[in-house]
């Protein structure tokens, strides 16, 4: 074999090298507000649960499995989310399968309803899976009825068997659990409930996972906060740090993420008994999710801790998708979130990107409220979450009964169109002038990048405005669609070529009209 064969064989055997690396590690995209399938395009159906590391038992390699339950529910709000539903029925705990977190199989059915469903129907949510070691079992803890059922696999897919139910009430005085997580300490293998007091929630402990008198049980039992009360608990380790987190008490609604910091597992958190609203999380109470779980993962390159929040629309009827996640970052030790409609990541790497088709405008279909805003009751509020209402002319925005109401209830019919319960609603009893805008803005993370974008949204409108448009502002130039004639139906409207610099636009609308004027937008995207 002569120098240049030998030479060009092993040029050959570097590129199918280097091509098989940049086919294993790739930008794989995850897209929130959509109802998420598998692989085979099968639907996925999961909540309140969690993601977690174990060894396949066929292939012997580590893939991440992912539980949760199906309610009845939950299927019927996908088929027709038109209509929010006012029961939860437990159908099943799910389990999926996944090498990259993109792209899932799905494992089976691994508890049903008719082997929790002993003494007839009863509630089933809330659970997690830990390994144990000592047994090489597989425990999945879930919130069942009025205490919690510990259940039992010779595999991280198989069938989970009745262990044992245990009564929360001589170690915190409530039977229950208020809400509940599995978290799983990757450097030390060992596994903890996260869960909340049974009553008010007031309350978040800590207990190891273990075995006590030969049961798979709770070991010990660490009160972590006293406080304002808090449900969604949950925890991720991030460079030898214990971040714990939780949500309102606002059922199945949104909420902001709220957090503390610990050196170690068992405490102090700090700042002690204060929760902290989690930066990034306040223009649409964290995409409009409440905290179900997270995830690590470690790549090669960097670790990324991923949100995975629970959005319950089929009982909040607050959009599309049950899940809703997104990439933490941080500044030192403070996380901040970023709120993505579509995002990639690269499992092999932890690397992560905004997606090309990211809509970068907070709470776009208006849905992260709960009341009609201005709301005098629990959140207080006078503006709606992530937008800003102007009054150049008209009644004053404020908790008063002659205030205008800024959100719009849409009805079944309407919702056939548009997305969710509300939409905004520009109108007022008297004449009246209104601005409502957003700013979006380049984050310390995520660069809104100069270039071209669109602005688009649905609208329904009454006659006797002198003046309605939408508009996009940047680099002190003005693009805007004016709305000239009254649309009885919903109509989408778009301003294409919005020239977007220095990595800043406002986009809202003007409103001139009559008393008893109307306008109301919904489902709005701004797309580059």
């Amino acid at each position: 074999m002569n120098i240049n064969t030998l030479l060009f064989k092993i040029l050959l055997v570097f590129i199918c090298c280097f091509n098989a690396s940049v086919v294993e590690a790739q930008l794989l995209n995850i897209k929130n507000d959509s109802f998420w399938k598998t692989k085979d395009g099968k639907p996925i159906y999961s909540q309140g649960g969690g993601i977690f590391k174990f060894t396949d038992p066929i292939s012997g390699i580590q893939k991440y499995y992912w539980y949760g339950v199906q309610y009845e529910e939950a299927d019927v709000y996908r088929n027709n989310p038109a209509v929010t539903l006012p029961t939860s029925t437990f159908k099943s705990v799910t389990c999926y399968g996944s090498t990259d977190l993109v792209n899932w199989t799905f494992e089976g059915d691994v508890l049903t309803k008719e082997k929790v469903n002993k003494n007839g129907k009863t509630w089933v949510g809330r659970l997690g899976v830990a390994y144990i070691k000592e047994w090489k079992k597989y425990a999945m803890f879930v919130q069942h009825d009025s205490e919690v059922l510990i259940t039992l696999s010779d595999s991280p897919t198989g069938q989970f068997e009745w262990h044992q139910k245990i009564n929360m009430e001589k170690m915190i005085g409530t039977s229950n659990t208020g809400d509940q997580t599995v978290f799983t300490d990757e450097d030390t293998g060992k596994s903890y409930l996260i869960y909340s007091y049974g009553r008010g929630r007031n309350k978040i402990y800590v207990s190891e996972i273990g075995i006590k008198n030969e049961k798979i049980n709770l070991l010990d039992c660490t009160e972590v906060f006293k406080g304002e009360s808090r449900e969604g608990n949950c925890m991720f380790k991030y460079k030898n740090k214990y971040y714990m987190f939780a949500s309102n008490i606002y059922g199945w609604d949104a909420s902001f993420a709220y957090y503390l910091v610990s050196d170690n597992i068992h405490g102090p958190y700090l700042p002690a008994n204060d929760m902290q609203v989690m930066k990034g999380t306040e223009d649409d109470f964290a995409h409009i999710s409440q905290t179900g779980f997270f995830f690590s993962v470690k790549g090669s390159k960097q670790e990324t801790i991923v949100y995975c929040g629970d959005r319950w629309a089929n009982f909040a009827g607050n959009g599309l998708g049950y899940n809703q996640w997104c990439p933490i970052s941080f500044e030192g030790t403070t996380p901040y979130f970023n709120s993505l409609n579509s995002w990639n990541l690269e499992e092999k790497t932890g690397r992560w990107e905004v997606a090309k088709d990211n809509n970068y405008i907070k709470n776009p279909s208006f849905e992260a409220d709960r009341r009609h805003i201005p709301s005098p009751v629990k959140p207080v509020q006078i503006q709606l979450t992530g937008w800003f209402s102007e009054v150049i002319q008209g009644n004053k925005i404020s908790l008063d009964s002659i205030s205008p109401v800024l959100n719009h209830f849409n009805t079944e019919e309407e919702r056939k169109t548009v997305i969710g319960e509300k939409s905004l609603e520009i109108s007022d009893k008297i004449d009246f002038k209104r601005k409502i805008f957003q700013t979006i803005a380049s984050s310390p993370f995520v660069k809104l990048k100069d270039g071209v974008y669109t602005l688009s949204g649905k609208i329904i409108n009454s006659a006797d405005f002198k003046n309605l448009e939408m508009y996009a502002v940047s680099g002190n130039k003005r693009f805007s669609y004016v709305i000239k004639e009254q649309n009885a139906a919903w109509k989408t409207i778009t301003i294409s070529n919005i020239v977007v610099k220095g990595g800043k636009v406002e986009i809202g609308f003007l409103a001139d009209g009559k008393a008893g004027a109307f306008c109301y937008v919904d489902d709005l995207s701004f797309m580059n």
